[in-house]
């Protein structure tokens, strides 16, 4: 059941929902839409961050994914790491681990790598984190603020299968369903957990799917 909300508060039954219906809200009256593909929320998301409020979905996250132990959180630069940050100390302060869109001459050796598109953009990276700091047996937690096609998701578990660890889940902000990729992640096998799904963008209208 798809449900097109405005601006409006929400009454919700109990303190989750009470999140995901302000993350809606904050959504709604914060952000942007842009054309049919792209919902911009710089302004509490990825580059101001709204640290008390997105505290609140780390501790979202943890409610999801409580039933896991987690070693590592594994994110990519740069939006995803605030939240990722945000949501550690919930799991009791794994190491963030940030896959680099860079490659200084520094970790181009010794380095896990795979391929990221972004359709955004328009572009291809690759995506490296040190051996160092992914160890096999490792119980890795993916976090990031938005799931589109999946691209850089699939990018960070290709990693975590290079280094012999393994994918507890994956968890996400803002997951826009009409990309494809949290379908092609969950067919692979893949626990997501998207705190919001977006079902369509139109006329700078958001319609969230329940």
């Amino acid at each position: 059941m798809k449900r097109i909300w405005k601006k409006q508060d929400f009454l919700p039954e109990n303190e989750e929902d009470y999140r995901l219906e302000a993350l809606k809200k904050k959504i709604l009256n914060e952000g942007e839409a842009i054309g049919t593909q792209i919902v911009k929320v710089d302004g509490f998301v990825n580059h101001q961050i709204d640290v008390r409020f997105m505290s609140e979905m780390g501790k979202e996250f943890k409610r999801r994914f409580g039933d896991i132990k987690v070693d590592k959180i594994l994110t990519v630069e740069s939006s995803g790491i605030a939240i990722a940050c945000l949501t550690a100390p919930f799991f009791d302060y794994p190491p963030v681990v940030f896959a680099k869109k860079t490659s200084p001459n520094t970790l181009i050796e010794g380095s896990y790598s795979a391929e990221a598109k972004s359709f955004t953009k328009g572009t291809v990276s690759l995506v490296r984190v040190s051996k160092k700091f992914i160890e096999k047996g490792d119980r890795v937690l993916i976090i990031d603020d938005f799931l589109a096609h999946g691209e850089a998701s699939l990018a960070m578990t290709e990693i975590i299968k290079q280094a012999g660890a393994r994918v507890t889940g994956i968890g996400i902000v803002i997951e826009k369903l009409f990309q494809g990729g949290g379908e092609k992640l969950r067919a692979a096998g893949y626990r997501v957990e998207s705190l919001v799904s977006i079902s369509k963008i139109n006329d700078g209208i958001i319609t969230f799917s329940e």
